[in-house]
């Protein structure tokens, strides 16, 4: 017993040993000192994160968007101040406003910018309207209306390499031609659309229009689908057929979008591209024989890639920019009254 008793006892030290070893490490000043600094970095780093870590985050759009956005646009608006070509961008010659008023005198920029308005009016309202009349349709409880959904924004997600190619195919004079082929069936001679004036526009705004209605009917039937059913239920109670609530309802509560969608598909016209530029035999940037369908954005490309102008493209560049702000101050300036308004 006496040997049990010996051997116990240094665990019983050690066991009672410990606490004190704790107890002298938590009030030993050094260890309390790290502890505190050891907490003042974390608080530190925690500060810092709370502080930056926003920055971080949307850094990178600001970065692409300086390299990408504001850099050319500076850049086309310094260019445009001087003579420079393509073959040779470093070599500058200060020639102030002269791009810009040699715009006033010609032609071809002024045919462009008509032919941008007319195929622009041609391809948004019809667009708009049927935009509307679709997700009017898709607002009401469908069998399959997920699908029909899907498929309305099929157009929007097709390249436009291949749309265009399908309607410069459909549009052709030849006997191929569908357009032609089903006016023959009603006894219309074919039609020449890509050499007409009109008719090429129609044509060209034919693809617009196919591809964008679908994506301006999900937004539209988005904001109808925001709309209180209590109003609806208001109507119905007062008589009004579905017809009138669409016209006292359905379209006040839809002012704000339809703006938004009119806006928007406004610069999606100023800008107009592939569109044009694919419809023309050869993919060439003049628009047609007769520069009948040139838009703005064709002849920017035609006198700074072809013509290797790169001063004057880069003026054209800015005052497209110039009409998107003054087409911007004109919604605000709508938006405005129609806040006021309600």
């Amino acid at each position: 017993m006496t040997s049990d008793a010996h051997a116990a006892a240094p665990s019983e030290r050690e066991e009672g040993a410990a606490p004190r070893a704790r107890a002298a490490t938590l009030t030993d000043p050094a260890e309390e000192r790290r502890r505190e600094r050891r907490r003042e970095r974390h608080s530190r780093r925690y500060r810092w994160d709370v502080k930056w870590s926003p920055y971080a985050l949307i850094a990178p759009f600001f970065l692409f968007f300086i390299a990408f956005g504001l850099f050319p646009l500076l850049y086309t608006g310094w260019a445009s101040l001087h003579r420079v070509e393509l073959g040779t961008p470093t070599d500058m010659e200060w020639v102030g406003l002269r791009n810009f008023s040699r715009l006033i005198d010609d032609e071809f920029f002024w045919n462009a910018l008509r032919n941008t308005f007319t195929i622009g009016l041609i391809s948004t309202v019809p667009q708009l309207l049927m935009a509307l009349g679709l997700a009017h349709l898709l607002n009401y409880r469908l069998r399959g209306s997920m699908f029909f959904r899907v498929a309305i924004l099929t157009p929007y997600a097709t390249s436009v390499a291949a749309a265009t190619l399908v309607f410069v195919l459909m549009f052709s004079r030849t006997d191929h031609g569908m357009i032609n082929w089903a006016l023959g069936l009603v006894g219309v001679d074919a039609v020449d659309w890509q050499n007409g004036d009109w008719t090429a526009q129609l044509a060209v705004s034919s693809i617009v229009i196919w591809r964008w209605t679908g994506y301006n009917a999900l937004i539209y039937l988005a904001a109808m689908q925001a709309i209180p059913n209590d109003l609806y239920e208001s109507a119905a109670l007062d008589g009004a057929s579905r017809w009138q609530q669409f016209l006292h309802v359905t379209i006040p509560s839809l002012r704000p979008t339809i703006l938004f969608t009119c806006v928007v598909s406004t610069i999606g016209a100023t800008q107009l591209f592939g569109e044009p530029l694919l419809f023309s035999q050869g993919a060439s940037p003049t628009g047609g024989s007769d520069h009948q369908f040139q838009t703005l954005g064709l002849y920017l490309y035609e006198q700074g890639w072809f013509n290797q102008h790169l001063g004057r493209s880069s003026a054209i560049a800015w005052t497209m920019f110039l009409i998107l702000v003054l087409i911007g101050l004109v919604n605000w300036a709508i938006s405005r009254r129609i806040r006021k308004s309600a």
